[in-house]
């Protein structure tokens, strides 16, 4: 697997998992997106009072990687698609990706119901076959946070129905991401900083 051509402290930091040859697509065909991937998945930490906090409508997760790849030319992006039969043409808008740049898609799932990741990889699969898309990255929780979120009191808020890891891998393994090449970054307790 080509999970080896990630820096080391992304690998022990991490959670990673790559299905057909991600990685080394996005170094190879994409070196300026694999490049961002890698700058704010380095820059990241879990700061406590992101966990402590209630946040509003995103979380303080999302809003640091959406904020560090929007500063570096990535968007959130809606693609408008159409499917023609018989020259009647009926619009298939597609969920908006969190962030898009350059046949590259990025998902942030911090704290969602986990049916989110089946709305994320069929718009992988679709956009993929559309040829939209190359490759399709989710960035999510391990499982292993919930220890954290249970010792600050705030496990209920990251239940087992909300979106991390052993939700994520069935599904990927079952093929609901069919032909798209994926990589799945999760977010792990030594990330975890205690300053505010």
């Amino acid at each position: 697997m080509s999970i080896e051509l990630l820096p080391q402290f992304i690998r022990d930091n991490y959670e990673v998992h790559e299905w057909k040859h991600a990685c080394a697509i996005l170094k190879e065909d994409f070196p300026n997106e694999w490049e961002d991937i890698l700058s704010v998945l380095s820059d990241f930490r879990l700061h406590k009072s992101w966990i402590t906090n209630p946040g509003g409508r995103k979380s303080k997760v999302s809003e640091f990687i959406d904020k560090y790849l929007y500063d570096r030319g990535w968007v959130e992006k809606e693609f408008q698609t159409q499917v023609v039969v018989d020259q009647n043409t009926m619009d298939t808008p597609t969920h908006k990706v969190d962030c898009f740049r350059n046949r590259v898609a990025l998902e942030i799932e911090w704290n969602n119901k986990d049916s989110f990741y089946d709305r994320d990889l069929n718009n992988f699969r679709l956009l993929f076959d559309l040829r939209a898309i190359s490759v399709g990255v989710i960035i999510t929780r391990c499982d292993n946070l919930q220890e954290i979120f249970n010792e600050l009191g705030r496990g209920a808020s990251y239940g087992a129905s909300t979106t991390h890891m052993s939700k994520l891998l069935p599904r990927i393994e079952g093929g609901s991401g069919a032909g798209c090449p994926l990589l799945v970054f999760g977010i792990s307790k030594s990330l975890y900083v205690e300053n505010e």
